[in-house]
């Protein structure tokens, strides 16, 4: 059946008119022009930190303006060449008919993907991601299921040329990774990463059974937003108890010979956060206070949502528990148990291709705020 382009692309103008109006690009013409004239002042790099902000402020909502104008571009492009080719008629003609299907399905799943950010206006939506993924039941199955996933997070973020941050690696003794924590530096990486947290298992033929039995392991995955200068969360320094040892890689080869690495525990809720990244102790300690920060912050909002929970009769679970599950034997299979969503090949997913079950747990998980508002 032919393609009624007329149809398809009266929808993606109406799609995008949704867009813009949720991006208000007019907004982000005036926070490009102030950072832009911030930027090009002469004394910007005398406050590094500052400077830095500036900048990846500018090229981000540069970004974000660019990526809504360019798929008007495009969508006016597929217009042209629809109309090109109804024109040229014959087999030519037939040829960029052919073109144009094959841009319109991309067009198609772009604009989708683009309309997933209208539905992220959480209050820590926009933010940067810090991402903790620690090793669950199932021994190295669990750390080597752990390193996995970690991979497959960073893959995902090449893929959207958004930067990444190894922030603290826990190696476990024999394969694999106890925990590891990472910032993903990147628009609303914090709404579009949250649908990932909760419990992943994994059910595959151990590579680490000399029986090679099949072995059902699990891992769990924090994602919580990155904390700014502009929130208000003080940690009276009487609330801290900080530790500081040496770092070290796998198989406890040493990293570097001085004690830099830092671990700092919140002693009135018992958070505990690790960093050895950095080369020195200084960084380490401020990259742990933010990624504590953050946790704790996140905790308040979350003790916040309960009591209004509560005073409303609510008493459902969290939504975020048990939530995907990766098989790969006795066949090939990821499914997402909370929104259906299922492909079967793993490899590709675990190689980062999880735009798709990022789109529809977000989506889920706007439908379930609705029927529960």
């Amino acid at each position: 059946m032919a393609t009624d382009f007329e149809t398809e692309i009266k929808q993606l103008r109406g799609t995008m008119a949704s867009v813009r109006e949720v991006t208000d690009l007019d907004r982000l013409q005036a926070q490009m022009t102030e950072l832009e004239a911030q930027a090009s002042a002469q004394d910007l790099w005398d406050d590094v930190d500052n400077a830095q902000r500036v900048t990846s402020a500018l090229s981000r909502i540069k970004a974000e303006h660019d990526k809504v104008i360019g798929m008007d571009a495009r969508i006016d492009d597929l217009e042209a060449l629809v109309e090109l080719g109804t024109e040229e008629g014959g087999q030519e003609g037939a040829d960029v008919i052919q073109e144009a299907e094959r841009d319109l399905t991309k067009l198609k799943k772009d604009v989708a993907l683009l309309e997933v950010r209208t539905l992220l206006n959480g209050e820590y939506d926009e933010r940067d991601a810090v991402v903790t993924i620690r090793a669950g039941a199932g021994g190295v199955d669990a750390a080597d299921f752990a390193e996995m996933l970690m991979r497959m997070y960073l893959r995902w973020a090449e893929r959207h040329g958004y930067p990444t941050t190894v922030l603290d690696t826990s190696y476990a003794e024999e394969a694999g990774l106890k925990s590891a924590t990472f910032e993903v530096k990147a628009p609303y990486a914090f709404g579009t990463l949250g649908i990932e947290a909760g419990t992943h298992r994994l059910v595959r033929i151990s590579p680490f059974d000399n029986q090679g039995r099949r072995q059902t392991s699990f891992a769990a995955v924090e994602v919580i937003p990155l904390i700014e200068s502009t929130d208000s969360i003080e940690i009276p320094e009487t609330d801290l108890k900080v530790d500081v040892f040496r770092s070290s890689g796998p198989g406890g080869q040493s990293v570097n010979t001085t004690d830099s690495a830092v671990r700092m525990t919140h002693i009135p809720t018992g958070t505990v956060v690790s960093m050895q990244n950095e080369k020195s102790q200084i960084q380490n300690r401020a990259a742990a206070l933010r990624v504590l920060q953050s946790r704790l912050l996140l905790l308040k909002k979350a003790e916040e949502d309960a009591a209004r929970k509560e005073m409303a009769g609510d008493v459902k679970a969290s939504w975020g528990e048990q939530m995907r599950s990766y098989v790969l034997h006795p066949y090939q299979m990821v499914k997402d148990l909370r929104t259906g969503h299922e492909v079967g090949s793993t490899s590709a997913v675990l190689d980062g291709e999880i735009d798709d079950f990022i789109d529809a747990g977000i989506r889920w998980k706007r439908g379930q705020e609705k029927s529960e508002g």
